[in-house]
């Protein structure tokens, strides 16, 4: 009898804390779904009302891309939705090749901002300049539109022309500047031997970036006449704003030998990734330069924290532009496409840029162009040495062999500062090569320290 007492009794205990925890909990479950019914149930009389009331007959589909987007860009800058004909765009821009402008652009505060504008396009013709506000397009105001109605503003046939209104730092007045739209089509790498000094300029992160890197530094080596011949390296990614992760994690792993290259962490735990390197290194160890600037953005930041938290780069330039999330195209139906902000990178010591940036080992501002004036040129062209004067007495300490050192040296040297008025943070890298290969220095890649946690959101 007291077994089935204490019994009964324990089922009647067990039954009032199910009522009294477990009920609460599935009521707010169910009221939290319902919840949710009874907004989209809103969103379908809101819509009803717009398509039965509004002044003029809408565009369904419209609506309802446009409601979309709101609620994707309602995120943050980066997610939003894309149309057919748009992801289909997107997906040939990976591959090197579009039409428009040549400007990456995103939205801060309901403006639309420059990250950069790209090497070779109208764009950059134009003097387009990371940190430039886009207000209007051909008279016609961008404030309200989302970050995809104001691209689709500036796209339009190759040959027409654009005139877009810009807010630039520093200017007091808005100013226009009319371009002219083009086909783009993206070198993503570029090289260069400048004296001994290989330089390598990345201007996107598309599906032709390693491949590029890989095929340029081959090239320069050859021309050199051998890897040893080569003092450094130089990767220009200045106004790089960024691509496909991918390519950012091969191009970072072509300069290192091991060791965690970028980590993703995603809101569940179970979708975080880490990428580390494999062995083998483009340049044997031979020093590495990385330039930045306000335009260097998500991808570029990735290879730049990657080589400078593993020392393996000198970073030098501005602070970068600070896009540390990832984006995944995630294919929805009708065609389309979402881009949805999916998780934060991390840099190998498990920093985050996110809104930061990159802060460069040596800062290095590159100062405004200076027209020369014309008493700039005369002077020039005044200054004469002893050389210069007639029936001078010949150098008797040289021979002919030593002379003709001297002239190139002489030549290379002019053509040194004449890098410095044109390009100061390309020759100040350069400089720091050189400065490495007398001093008989190399950077070796030295594990970064990765026991750090990841800032806690």
């Amino acid at each position: 009898m007291n077994k089935f007492v204490m019994a009964a009794l324990g089922g009647t205990v067990a039954g009032t804390l199910f009522s009294a925890q477990v009920a609460p909990l599935l009521a707010q479950e169910t009221q939290g779904a319902g919840t949710v019914y009874q907004q989209l149930d809103l969103f379908g009389d809101v819509f009803e009302r717009i398509r039965g009331d509004y002044v003029e007959k809408v565009d369904e589909k419209k609506l309802i891309e446009a409601a979309i987007n709101g609620m994707l860009s309602s995120l943050d800058p980066h997610s939003s939705f894309m149309p057919a004909d748009e992801y289909a765009d997107m997906k040939v821009q990976t591959r090197g090749s579009f039409g428009g402008l040549g400007i990456e652009v995103t939205q801060e505060n309901g403006v639309v901002k420059v990250v950069a504008p790209m090497d070779g396009t109208p764009a950059a013709a134009a003097g387009m300049q990371s940190g430039d506000f886009i207000t209007q397009v051909n008279g016609e105001s961008l404030m309200g539109l989302t970050l995809d109605q104001a691209v689709d503003k500036m796209r339009g046939p190759v040959g027409s022309e654009i005139t877009i209104s810009v807010v630039r730092e520093g200017i007091n007045e808005p100013f226009d500047v009319t371009m002219t739209r083009d086909t783009i089509k993206l070198t993503a790498v570029k090289g260069r031997l400048e004296s001994d000094t290989a330089i390598l300029r990345i201007t996107t992160f598309n599906d032709q970036t390693f491949p590029n890197l890989e095929d340029s530094l081959t090239k320069l080596v050859e021309e050199a006449g051998g890897i040893d011949k080569i003092n450094g390296v130089v990767l220009d990614l200045r106004n790089n704003p960024g691509g496909l992760l991918t390519q950012a994690i091969a191009v970072s792993d072509a300069f290192l030998d091991k060791g965690e290259i970028v980590s993703t962490r995603g809101r569940n735990p179970e979708d975080s990734e880490r990428f580390n390197a494999t062995p083998g290194d483009l340049a044997e160890g031979k020093p590495i330069v990385v330039l930045i600037n306000g335009g260097s953005a998500s991808a570029s930041e990735i290879v730049t924290g990657a080589l400078q938290d593993h020392h393996r780069a000198i970073v030098v330039g501005t602070k970068s532009f600070g896009k540390g999330s990832v984006q995944t195209v995630i294919p929805v139906q009708n065609e389309g496409a979402m881009r949805l902000t999916t998780s934060r990178y991390y840099t190998p010591s498990g920093r985050s840029i996110q809104a930061l940036g990159i802060a460069p080992d040596i800062v290095v501002p590159q100062p405004p162009a200076q027209p020369e004036t014309e008493d700039e040129k005369t002077e020039a062209q005044r200054i004469r040495s002893e050389a210069d004067l007639r029936g001078v007495l010949a150098n008797d300490s040289m021979t002919e062999d030593e002379k003709k050192q001297a002239e190139e040296e002489r030549i290379e040297a002019e053509e040194a500062a004449k890098l410095r008025l044109e390009d100061f943070q390309m020759a100040y890298a350069i400089d720091i090569i050189k400065g490495l290969a007398v001093a008989g220095a190399t950077l070796t890649p030295v594990a970064a320290d990765t026991s750090a946690d990841a800032p806690q959101e």
